[in-house]
């Protein structure tokens, strides 16, 4: 039964690309009935109430936006202040003068690699958007190169390094609490090879693919316009300053790193006034309501143009994107629902392949319900009591389990996975280019991270 449940996941997936690349639905509508599909196939093998399909179908689309809803408006409106004021071409200056104009990609991946240590991708992506463009545009290259650069480094270090929850959970779940800074530590390494993983695949596939984006800025060189000083006068008069600039971004991860650390185990900060205002404005929310605030100061004048238009500008733009994402979060349920996962995760537990266990068993519930979060929790519960017989139940073998785990929550982003959509959404690729990109670029790296692990422990273990 449980090799039937595969096969209708499959299919499941198989249909819903097929619907969106070749028949060109809408993704919210494929997505839905991709879950349906999933559903109603359960329930037929009676693995699955019927009754429970659509109360699954809501409660997974209600969920995903009471994390990420609020923060993709805020970010997005965010993303408009930074582009109409002239923000985001002062940072995207900023950052190649520090790199130099032959390395945008590998800059962008490295800013997409540090943001994500404290922010979920999902977030980070949203907030780094509006940057991405300007410094493509800027740098006259790939905009497919760009995108994939910045998300791929974003993963990276999402499944790799706390104080992201899903890495910290892991390690807690592992018996790690008390040797986290070796966990941060190990997990710097791996994922600055799967960021350069990452890298590689975006130039290669910026070479290969071109998508919206690039079109639109080859009429902007075409019809004779550079990013030159007084073109940039012209369009915004005077640029704001480089603190303001960055302030609207950086701002609100400094709160999310400062609330996650107030947050950790042992209580690092106390228990007084700094460490309940840190954990209060690092909530992603909350520290983005401050990021907006200062993105208002970015505007010559709060005016209705502002107030209205821009604002009005960024929800729009926000909708679809909600919608998707909601659609990509009833999908990961109704399959979480259902023994599917369960069943590639009990199967695999028995495989006697050492460190790569953890591996393949997070791998198979990435891509079975497309959280890697719910893969770093769900894989680590179930290797805690395996460690002493796979032989990983020291301290490092712990730490390594923990990298492992991560390696196989990259693998891999499909559509199933609110990242996949929202990195497709905000990067104007269809269902068919995302996949070429950004889920081969999470296979790569997943890999990429196995064998790094995988050699650390022939020294380490």
């Amino acid at each position: 039964m449980g090799l039937i449940m595969v096969l209708l996941l499959v299919v499941s997936i198989v249909l819903m690309v097929l619907a969106t690349s070749l028949f060109k639905l809408h993704p919210f509508i494929a997505l839905i009935f991709a879950a349906l599909f999933v559903g109603l196939g359960a329930s037929a093998l009676g693995q699955f109430d019927v009754m429970a399909v659509e109360t699954t179908l809501r409660n997974g689309f209600g969920g995903i936006l009471a994390y990420i809803g609020i923060v993709i408006v805020l970010g997005t409106i965010i993303g408009v202040f930074l582009e109409k004021s002239g923000a985001a071409v002062k940072m995207a200056d900023t950052i190649l003068k520090l790199v130099g104009p032959k390395r945008p990609g590998l800059a962008m991946s490295f800013i997409g690699w540090f943001v994500s240590i404290p922010v979920f991708c999902d977030s980070g992506y949203v907030i780094l958007s509006a940057l991405r463009k300007s410094v493509t545009r800027k740098a006259k290259v790939s905009a497919t190169m760009m995108s994939v650069a910045l998300a791929t480094g974003l993963y990276a270090s999402h499944t790799l390094v706390p104080p992201t929850p899903g890495p910290i959970a892991a390690a807690g779940n592992l018996g790690l609490e008390d040797s986290l800074g070796l966990v941060i530590l190990v997990g710097i390494f791996v994922s600055l090879f799967t960021m350069i993983a990452g890298f590689i695949w975006a130039k290669y596939i910026g070479g290969k693919i071109t998508i919206q984006e690039d079109r639109d800025n080859e009429e902007f060189f075409k019809n004779g316009f550079e990013v030159e000083e007084d073109l940039i006068e012209k369009t915004y008069g005077k640029l704001p300053s480089t603190f303001m600039s960055f302030a609207p971004i950086l701002i609100p991860i400094f709160f999310i790193a400062m609330g996650t650390i107030a947050s950790f185990p042992g209580d690092l900060m106390g228990t007084g006034f700094i460490s309940n205002l840190f954990k209060f404005f690092g909530k992603p929310v909350m520290a983005l309501l401050v990021g907006l605030l200062f993105a208002l100061g970015l505007a010559p004048k709060l005016n209705e143009e502002v107030l209205m238009k821009w604002i009005g500008e960024g929800v729009k733009i926000a909708g679809p994107i909600i919608l998707i994402t909601g659609a990509g979060g009833a999908f990961g349920a109704i399959i979480k629902a259902t023994p599917v996962a369960d069943f590639l995760g009990q199967s695999m537990s028995g495989w006697s392949v050492g460190i790569l266990v953890p591996f393949f068993i997070a791998a198979a519930l990435k891509t079975a319900q497309g959280s890697s979060t719910t893969a770093l929790v769900t894989t680590s519960a179930l290797m805690a009591p395996l460690l002493v017989s796979l032989g990983l139940d020291s301290t490092m073998g712990a730490v390594l389990t923990v990298m492992s785990i991560g390696a196989g929550a990259m693998t891999v982003s499909h559509a199933n996975d609110s990242y996949f959509w929202v990195v497709a959404e905000f990067t104007g690729m269809d269902v068919k280019t995302a996949y070429k990109s950004q889920t081969v670029a999470t296979l790569i790296q997943g890999v990429v991270g196995i064998i790094v692990v995988f050699i650390l422990s022939l020294f380490l273990l």
